[in-house]
């Protein structure tokens, strides 16, 4: 493989990561090339040696998500994290995403379930007073606010829960990276 070839894989594995980032890889990979160059190695060696681009540009991919994880916890970092890691090997997306799929869904049902809660709280709240329930218009605000503290309680706890599996995440895709860069990089 020429290092034009083994650069259009690698930008093309890089698709959807911001244009600084892919520039700033791209200039590494092509310095590596021209050191190696310059020590005498051709082109098809360097390639070699590097591996295989697309899996390469996974695993820059992954590693990326991480970092952005790690630097800002929110939604979309968290679900770049979790596809940067699916996006490692196919034998981990087997494996892996009938499990994830399911904690997601799970997740998602209890988020739904906290939103109804606090809803219907606030319902409880806002309205019994008015329905004339059994101990009066005080136990329909003070169940009202009961179900929204709990429902809120409830929320705060699943979003510790669903940190907690994203970092897990990401260990196991650090670890994941680690068990295999020997391979991809034997001299390293």
């Amino acid at each position: 493989m020429t290092r034009a070839d083994f650069m259009a894989r690698l930008r093309r594995g890089l698709t959807g990561l911001p244009v600084a980032t892919i520039e700033d890889i791209a200039a590494d990979y092509d310095t590596h090339f021209a050191d190696a160059q310059a020590a005498g190695r051709t082109e098809q060696e360097v390639a070699d040696a590097l591996g295989n681009p697309g899996r390469l540009a996974r695993e820059l991919r992954a590693e990326a998500g991480m970092k952005k994880w790690e630097e800002q916890k929110n939604p979309s970092a968290a679900v770049a994290a979790v596809f940067a890691v699916l996006g490692l090997g196919a034998i981990d997306i087997i494996i892996l995403l009938p499990i994830l799929m399911g904690v997601i869904g799970a997740l998602f049902g209890f988020f739904v379930a906290v939103i109804v809660g606090i809803v219907a709280g606030g319902i409880v709240f806002a309205a019994g007073p008015f329905a004339s329930p059994p101990g009066g218009p005080a136990t329909a605000v003070l169940g009202g606010i009961g179900i929204m503290a709990i429902s809120t309680s409830a929320g705060a706890v699943l979003t510790l829960v669903t940190v907690g599996l994203v970092n897990a995440l990401v260990w196991y895709a650090r670890l994941h990276y680690r068990l295999l860069k020997p391979a991809i990089d034997p001299q390293g």
